[in-house]
């Protein structure tokens, strides 16, 4: 595999990851008396800090793996999937940071480090973009 597809794999087992991660917490909130399974509101907001937070890291993953999953596409109908591979790795690896990030803490400093960790992949998606299209 190369490392583009091995980085596109890792980001949906990522998120595979945090939508089982998702289930499990609102499952244990279910099972424990203190929701009904058919009262969660979509955004995490009716879940406690953590439940949100879970909620919108998870959230993040899927807004961002169909601009990943294009461009892979669109490099691997060109035959260049080479432009990719030196970077995919650090997209995951982002990726994951912003998300682990998210989950632990709201404060500022925590806030400015996951927005680093996001602009990392949009500046990495902008450069394959150019360098495919170039």
């Amino acid at each position: 595999m190369t490392p583009t597809t091995t980085a596109l794999l890792g980001f949906a087992g990522w998120y595979l990851l945090l939508t089982f991660a998702l289930g499990v917490f609102r499952s244990s909130l279910v099972l424990s008396g203190k929701k009904a399974a058919n009262t969660f509101a979509a955004d995490g907001s009716d879940v406690g800090a953590f439940g949100q937070r879970l909620s919108r890291a998870r959230d993040n993953c899927y807004e961002t793996l169909p601009l990943f999953a294009a461009i892979a596409l669109a490099a691997s109908i060109a035959g260049k999937l080479e432009v990719l591979d030196p970077l995919a790795p650090y997209v995951l690896c982002a990726r994951i940071g912003q998300s682990v990030t998210h989950l632990v803490s709201t404060s500022l400093m925590a806030i400015n480090v996951r927005f680093v960790f996001f602009i990392v992949q949009v500046v990495i998606y902008a450069i394959w973009i150019l360098r495919l299209l170039g």
